[in-house]
C-alpha cells in the first residue's frame, strides 16, 4: 500500500508494540522505513485478569479519544487477529461509525478469550480478510452475510520469499545462536481459559526441555495475556545462563523466520507456528488446548501436556524428512488480492 498512489496510509500502534518489556517491536516497523504517526500508550503493567481487564479499559478510552479527533480522517482501519487490545480499539470505534477491516476472522481457539474477541471484532467490521476457505465459509455462518467476505490466505506468509534471511553465520552474530546445531524453536503462550494450569504446563515443558539433552532451544518469550509471567518465572528459573536454552523477547520477523529455517522442529501453542511452519517445510508439535479448533496443515501434530509424549513426538518428527505438504493457509499472495478488493470490490 506504501508503494501505491492509490493510497494514504497511516499507522496506528499500541499495546506489547510500545512496551520495552515485551521487545519494543515497534522499531522493526520504523527499521522497515515506515513512519508511524499516530502511538496510544494504554498497556497496564501485569497480567493478572484485572490487569487485563483494566488494559481493555484504559484502550477503549484513549481509543474513544482518538476517534473523536480522527472520525473523518481515515476512510478504512485495518485490524488484525484476536487480542484483547485489538478488541477495546474496534469497540471503541462503533459509536462513531467507523469502517473496520479484519484480518484472520472466521477462526477459532477453544482455548483462548481470543475466541470471543476475534469473532466480536468480526461482528463490528465491514470488510474481511480471511485465511482459509473453511474460514469463510464460517465468517459467513457468523456474519449472516456473504458480502465483503475475500478469501486471501494468511497475509504473514507474503514475507516468505520477500524478506532476505540471515545466514547461519550472520544470525550467530548477532544473537549468539548457533544455528547449526540441532534446534527446537518452541514459543509457549499462556491458556486464557484455564489459567490456573499455566504453571503446571509450563514446568512439564521445562522437563521436556531438560529431558532433550541433544538439542538446543530457542525460546520466543509469551505474550502479555493473562498469567504469561508465570511461563516467564518458570523460564527464568530454570534457564536463565542455561548453555543450551536461549530466550529471546523479539527476534522481528527476519530472526524468526531464520529460526524457522533452520530448526528441526516447531512446539508450542502459537499461531505462528501453524500458519507459517508448513512453508518452511517444518513440522510443529502444538501443544495443549490453546490452538484448538484452528485448522492445521499435515505438518501439525496436536499433543497434550503429556511430558513423555512431547518428548517422543519431538524425537520422531526431528528424525523424519522435511515436511513437502501444502500450507492451507496460502493462497497465492495475500496483499495483491487484498489491494485488489480495494480497488476493484466484486462482491459489496
Amino acid at each position: 500500500m506504501r508503494e501505491d498512489s492509490y493510497f494514504s496510509m497511516e499507522i496506528i500502534a499500541f499495546g506489547t508494540h510500545l512496551s520495552h518489556f515485551f521487545g519494543h517491536s515497534i522499531d522493526t516497523v520504523l527499521e522497515e522505513g515506515f513512519d508511524v504517526p499516530h502511538r496510544i500508550d494504554a498497556l497496564v503493567l501485569g497480567d493478572t485478569e484485572e490487569s487485563v481487564s483494566t488494559s481493555m479499559a484504559l484502550t477503549a478510552m484513549k481509543f474513544s479519544s482518538f476517534w473523536s479527533a480522527n472520525r473523518n480522517r481515515f476512510d478504512l482501519i485495518f485490524c488484525l487477529g484476536d487480542r484483547y487490545e485489538m478488541f477495546s480499539a474496534v469497540t471503541a470505534a462503533i459509536p462513531f461509525g467507523i469502517k473496520i477491516a479484519h484480518f484472520h476472522g472466521g477462526e477459532t481457539t477453544l482455548g483462548a478469550i481470543d475466541n470471543i474477541f476475534r469473532h466480536s471484532i468480526s461482528l463490528a467490521s465491514k470488510l474481511h480478510f480471511v485465511s482459509t476457505e473453511d474460514y469463510e465459509k464460517r465468517l459467513f455462518l457468523l456474519t449472516g452475510s456473504q458480502k465483503n467476505i475475500y478469501n486471501v490466505g494468511a497475509l504473514s506468509l507474503d514475507s516468505i520469499g520477500s524478506i532476505p534471511l540471515y545466514s547461519i553465520e550472520e544470525f550467530n552474530d548477532k544473537w549468539n545462536i548457533d544455528l547449526s546445531k540441532p534446534s527446537i524453536l518452541l514459543t509457549l503462550h499462556p491458556e486464557t481459559l484455564a489459567v490456573s494450569k499455566n504453571y503446571d504446563y509450563a514446568v512439564i515443558m521445562a522437563r521436556v526441555i531438560n529431558s532433550l539433552k541433544d538439542f538446543q532451544f530457542v525460546i520466543t518469550m509469551p505474550n502479555a495475556d493473562t498469567e504469561g509471567s508465570v511461563i516467564r518465572k518458570v523460564w527464568d528459573k530454570e534457564f536463565t545462563n542455561h548453555s543450551r536454552v536461549f530466550m529471546i523477547e523479539n527476534f522481528g520477523t527476519k530472526g524468526y523466520f531464520t529460526c524457522l529455517k533452520y530448526c528441526a522442529v516447531v512446539v508450542g501453542n502459537s499461531s505462528s507456528g501453524i500458519i507459517e511452519a508448513a512453508s518452511f517445510n517444518r513440522y510443529v508439535v502444538n501443544v495443549g488446548e490453546r490452538q484448538a479448533g484452528r485448522a492445521k496443515s499435515e505438518n501439525t501434530y496436536d499433543t497434550p501436556f503429556d511430558e513423555d509424549g512431547i518428548v517422543q513426538l519431538i524425537i520422531k518428527l526431528s528424525k523424519s524428512k522435511e515436511y513437502r505438504g501444502k500450507n492451507l493457509y496460502w493462497n497465492g499472495g495475500a496483499s495483491e488480492r487484498i489491494i485488489q478488493a480495494l480497488k476493484n470490490p466484486t462482491n459489496d
